[in-house]
């Protein structure tokens, strides 16, 4: 039995113009010991998400499951979730400043999220928290766990935030956005703590990011979610190499290559729909070049590609990519017809 199981995850908002639909459907499954990335543009749900599951949303309307290690979080009693958060399930949020409290000392932060869980001294609490904070990279630790945050770097408060998360040894890490603000070598120093302490524990981690390039280093499994709902889940490698949604080909195709200094980025085109009003069909048909007729009105659903379990697409376009060029063919020729028609027949004998 995996670690957390989600399915059928819904999260809405009421809000002054209508109803924020800002998780549609999701399920997926976090091994013990595995990384699940799950990415997408701003506004997918990613957050939301997973900010749900440890039951930090107030104010929603949810329904679905998420159990983990047997408990079903979804719905469960506050005291339940408080157990749990902390214990269990650490989290590191994207902005550590304004997640360490500035009035208090980093050390102080950490001796009592120890002790409101564990009924250990101050000074057993204070010693192991000097020892995480030189677990995570931090020289001096014993002298710095009296500093406050502000007296840190970014990447240093980063790593505060990795050692409160790791505190209890938890059994689930949940990233959101761990390296966003650091410059790249501080992200590749974050990144390393995290896989040494996966290696260390045997913690299980949702990565919640962007970064297609942190994916590759990091995750075993990729979720790739699109207003809301998810467009294509795989294993690492398979997404990388062997995608099959039009949107994971856009994200894929918006990265700087190696060695392409002066080339320009391809951006998707168009932008993410509200999540209020949502398309009837496919969401990402909009923005589409191989859209056709049937991804206007059906939405697709998330179904195995190539055969391959672990495998899945929201998506109507064949498997083969020569299906996906016959599409595009069409979409091509469709337009040219259109547009011809469009035109109005210059009568005989007059021209230019």
């Amino acid at each position: 039995m995996a670690l957390l199981e989600v399915r059928d995850l819904e999260v809405a908002f009421n809000t002054a113009d209508g109803v924020v639909q800002a998780v549609r459907g999701l399920s997926f499954d976090v091994e013990r010991g595995s990384t699940l990335a799950i990415v997408g543009e701003s506004g997918s749900g990613k957050s939301v998400a997973t900010q749900t599951i440890a039951g930090l949303t107030r104010g929603a309307r949810v329904s679905g499951t998420a159990r983990f290690d047997g408990i079903d979080l979804i719905g469960a009693d506050p005291e339940v979730l408080r157990r749990v958060r902390g214990a269990q399930i650490g989290m590191i949020f994207q902005d550590p400043l304004s997640s360490l409290h500035p009035y208090y000392t980093v050390g102080w932060q950490i001796v009592e999220m120890i002790r409101a869980h564990r009924k250990v001294t101050k000074a057993v609490a204070q010693q192991r928290a000097a020892e995480l904070l030189s677990i995570v990279g931090i020289p001096r630790a014993e002298q710095r766990i009296h500093d406050y945050p502000h007296q840190f770097s970014g990447g240093m408060r980063q790593r505060v935030m990795i050692a409160m998360a790791m505190a209890l040894d938890p059994a689930l890490l949940i990233a959101d956005e761990p390296t966003t603000a650091l410059d790249v070598t501080v992200q590749a120093q974050v990144l390393d703590v995290m896989r040494s302490l996966q290696e260390r524990f045997g913690t299980a981690i949702i990565l919640i990011t962007h970064d297609l390039g942190v994916v590759a280093e990091m995750a075993d499994e990729v979720v790739v979610m699109y207003a809301g709902a998810v467009m294509e889940r795989a294993p690492r490698r398979t997404l990388f190499y062997r995608n099959h949604h039009p949107y994971t080909e856009g994200l894929l195709a918006s990265l700087p290559s190696q060695g392409g200094t002066g080339q320009r980025l391809t951006p998707i085109p168009g932008s993410p729909p509200s999540l209020i009003s949502l398309p009837a069909g496919c969401p990402f048909a909009p923005r589409c070049r191989y859209a056709f007729d049937r991804c206007w009105s059906v939405a697709p659903p998330l179904d195995m590609v190539h055969d391959d379990p672990a495998h899945r697409s929201a998506c109507w376009l064949a498997d083969d990519a020569q299906g996906r060029r016959d599409n595009q063919a069409r979409n091509a020729a469709e337009a040219a017809a259109a547009g011809s028609s469009d035109r109005t027949p210059t009568p005989a004998g007059v021209g230019p």
